[in-house]
């Protein structure tokens, strides 16, 4: 897989976005390439996590007015960019891209980062890629949230209590999701892992982007 890096000069002075770059790489698992993941992360170390995940045609720069106020609430914000977006990785193929790939690309940074007790925020594609996870690395049991998860969403700013894409994890390998979102996770469910859908890449920095592969 041939990849693509847009240069942190092309992100300098854009307006409100004062947060540090993180990175963290990864290894896709069909062909080995190394891919770069760009993220945000904001607050303490040991606060509950807020995980927000964008979509098409964005990049983390989308929840530049909800990060601040969220860790001033006390929590810890990680919002990553998804391959092919933002300051992450691009692979160059359009064929390079599937929905399983991008779930597998997601779900191996969640791992590595070891994110636990998540409160997952997603918008348009990272919906689709974020409940996939829910869905894949939930208990059995009710999707209703516990006392825990209703404790946490208390303490959530107003901006969140109002966002139907808001679902919490309660603890390492379940997930718990609202009444709301149980048809999207019986879809996110149903869609065989192999099944590829092409997701659109957003390579606005392209002309500026340098090939690193």
């Amino acid at each position: 897989m041939k990849v693509l890096r847009t240069p942190d000069a092309a992100f300098a002075g854009i307006a409100d976005f004062p947060f540090a770059p993180h990175y963290l790489e990864i290894t896709d698992p069909d062909d080995g390439t190394k891919l770069r993941v760009h993220y945000v992360d904001e607050g303490p170390r040991d606060a509950p996590i807020v995980l927000m995940m964008h979509g098409e045609p964005s990049w983390c720069y989308l929840y530049r007015h909800m990060i601040a106020p969220i860790v001033a609430a006390g929590f810890r914000v990680v919002a990553p960019d998804l391959i092919g977006f933002g300051r992450s990785d691009k692979p160059i193929k359009r064929t390079d891209y599937s929905y399983a790939r991008h779930v597998g690309w997601m779900r191996q940074w969640v791992e590595a980062l070891d994110l636990k007790r998540i409160t997952l925020v997603c918008q348009d594609w990272g919906s689709l890629i974020g409940l996939r996870l829910v869905a894949t690395s939930r208990s059995a049991g009710s999707s209703t949230p516990g006392p825990s998860a209703r404790s946490a969403r208390r303490k959530l700013p107003p901006m969140m209590h109002r966002s139907p894409t808001a679902v919490t994890r309660q603890a390492p390998g379940s997930f718990q999701a609202s009444f709301a979102w149980r048809i999207m996770l019986r879809f996110a469910i149903r869609s065989a892992p192999g099944r590829c859908w092409r997701n659109g890449t957003s390579l606005s920095c392209a002309a500026s982007a340098t090939a690193i592969r």
